[in-house]
């Protein structure tokens, strides 16, 4: 009899944790939170493809541990969507290997046309991809955890945002690195004008 018991009652306990999981997520944040899930999936889906036509061995290192870390992001934010508690693995920080030297200045380049087939991608192709899916990511990251209720949840999308933010970083860094985003510069008295243009607050105390 005690075996006969034990299914249901287990099945019971699993069906109250589900429904408390449930029961802790609004309906807005539900639609966010797969639309950010999904966007990270894509990222994770298109690095598959992106790999083989890597040239350089640094970005396709860089490449690697993007995607060990958005995995990891997804399985974590995967696993509080259902629980709505605090994860196994919690958010993980990202250390980027690029220094934060960044070139200043504009020099000529070839008019750059869209590639007609895959094998006309290269490097500059593929930075320039991984750093559209990570601008996506911390976009849709930080709108997310604007608006979920479950304090567990928005703490994670909260939390993996600068992480996010470091990876497009690392990727900008080695784009202009090898000139493929160059930055220009004003004019020094413009740059002065722009610098000039706003006064701190003298009094924040409260009263």
């Amino acid at each position: 009899m005690i075996l006969l018991n034990e299914q249901p009652q287990n099945q019971n306990q699993q069906s109250s944790a589900q429904m408390a999981a449930q029961e802790s997520h609004g309906g807005h944040e539900m639609f966010d939170a797969h639309e950010a899930l999904s966007g990270l999936v894509g990222s994770i889906e298109q690095t598959l493809l992106y790999e083989p036509h890597i040239q350089d061995p640094e970005l396709k290192t860089m490449l690697q541990k993007h995607k060990a870390y958005m995995s990891q992001t997804y399985n974590t934010v995967v696993e509080t969507l259902k629980t709505g508690k605090e994860p196994t693995v919690k958010t993980q920080t990202y250390n980027m290997a690029q220094s934060n030297n960044v070139l200043y200045g504009m020099k000529p380049t070839q008019p750059k046309t869209p590639a007609q087939s895959v094998n006309e991608l290269n490097d500059q192709s593929i930075s320039g991809f991984m750093m559209g899916n990570l601008k996506s990511s911390a976009s849709a990251f930080t709108m997310t955890a604007l608006e979920t209720t479950n304090p567990v949840l928005r703490r994670v999308f909260a939390d993996s945002v600068p992480h996010i933010i470091e990876m497009a970083y690392e990727v900008f860094l080695y784009q202009n690195k090898h000139q493929y985003y160059q930055v220009p510069q004003l004019k020094p008295e413009d740059m002065q004008t722009y610098m000039n243009s706003f006064s701190p607050i003298q009094n924040t105390m409260p009263h």
